[in-house]
């Protein structure tokens, strides 16, 4: 091998290209994120808890956002990964991404990935919430958290009344990392 060629599969795994041909679990899916043409592959987390949120704009629970940001915030260096699906299968989200963008990182300050609108029940679900659904409970309403942990192994299903800082949250996460 040359150094040319070593040089070049440095920089494919370093890049994180060759991230997906290593995970072989239900995270290697491709999705575009909100009010962008730039996706990303859920394998680019390996190795790292995640916390998966059916989030919406026009929700009793939309205030959620803003403890979302926060355990974000407490967690991300410790290797937490948030990330937030928009979905309408309530009918509680906007019809313009432009609009969702708008709630999520102007009325709330998101920094934590957000994932354009999808749907997250029944047969057009998009697969990571069809897995989550498989393996746990599907959501029955808007602000359902999934835990899932570094391995891919454990789902953890936390329905919308409970609150992102909430003790039992906070202890599942802590347990995760």
């Amino acid at each position: 091998m040359t150094l040319r060629h070593s040089l070049i599969g440095l920089f494919l795994l370093s890049s994180g290209a060759a991230t997906a041909s290593t995970c072989d679990d239900f995270t290697n899916v491709e999705l575009r994120k909100l009010r962008s043409q730039e996706t990303v592959n859920l394998c680019e987390f390996k190795d790292k808890p995640l916390l998966l949120v059916n989030t919406a704009s026009n929700c009793g629970f939309t205030s959620q956002f803003k403890d979302l940001q926060a355990v974000h915030k407490k967690y991300q260096d410790q290797g937490l990964v948030v990330i937030g699906f928009p979905s309408d299968s309530f009918f509680q989200e906007e019809n313009d991404e432009k609009e969702t963008a708008e709630m999520c990182f102007i009325n709330y300050g998101v920094t934590f990935t957000m994932l354009a609108t999808s749907d997250v029940k029944g047969s057009d679900a998009n697969p990571i919430f069809k897995h989550l659904g498989e393996q746990t409970k599907k959501p029955s309403w808007n602000f359902n958290k999934y835990l899932v942990s570094k391995d891919r192994a454990t789902i953890q299903h936390f329905g919308s009344r409970v609150k992102p800082q909430s003790d039992q949250l906070a202890k599942a996460i802590e347990a995760a990392l």
